[in-house]
């Protein structure tokens, strides 16, 4: 027997036969375009989720969001209040609370991911946004982040601060 419970909003946990759940996934397994990824289950998730929001290269702004996909359902059920996502809070790129992750954002990750896939500077979309949670917390108490999915298109709502950072990258992309 396995647990399982769907990512989809109003899904409970159910035990099942893991033949059942392999005979659930079979068109997932059989797909020529890997749509099965093994991903270990993040005990962070209750922690929700932080949107970093970027410019180019540089980061803009944050959103931090408490997520319920793939947390079993409050006692009060699925469609109860407790059981739905809560607000985007939204931070500047200055926020003292998500100072490490940008860091590691412009220093590391980004650069990284700009060598690896052979993008320009000058080809970063101005906006866009990467999607991390919780990891793991090292034995210091430092968090940890793992990248949940990297956003290109319809990247709205920003933080009130970045409109203007994003004016002025605009502005520089089109003198340069």
């Amino acid at each position: 027997m396995v647990r399982v419970l769907h990512a989809q909003r109003g899904s409970m946990p159910e035990e099942v036969a893991l033949s059942e759940f392999l005979a659930r996934c079979e068109t997932y397994f059989r797909s020529p375009n890997g749509a099965i990824l093994d991903q270990p289950f993040q005990t962070g998730l209750p922690d929700g989720m932080i949107r970093c929001y970027m410019g180019t290269n540089k980061v803009v702004g944050f959103g931090h969001q408490l997520i319920k996909a793939l947390i079993p359902p409050p006692p009060e059920g699925p469609d109860s209040d407790a059981a739905q996502p809560g607000p985007r809070i939204m931070h500047p790129a200055s926020a003292a609370a998500f100072q490490t992750l940008r860091t590691r954002m412009e220093t590391e990750w980004t650069p990284q991911m700009m060598s690896t896939l052979g993008i320009e500077l000058a080809s970063l979309p101005i906006i866009w946004d990467a999607d991390f949670l919780y990891g793991p917390r090292t034995a210091s108490g430092t968090d940890t982040y793992v990248l949940c999915e990297i956003n290109v298109s319809s990247v709205f709502a920003i933080p009130d601060q970045a409109p203007a950072e994003i004016a002025r990258l605009v502005a520089a992309r089109l003198r340069d």
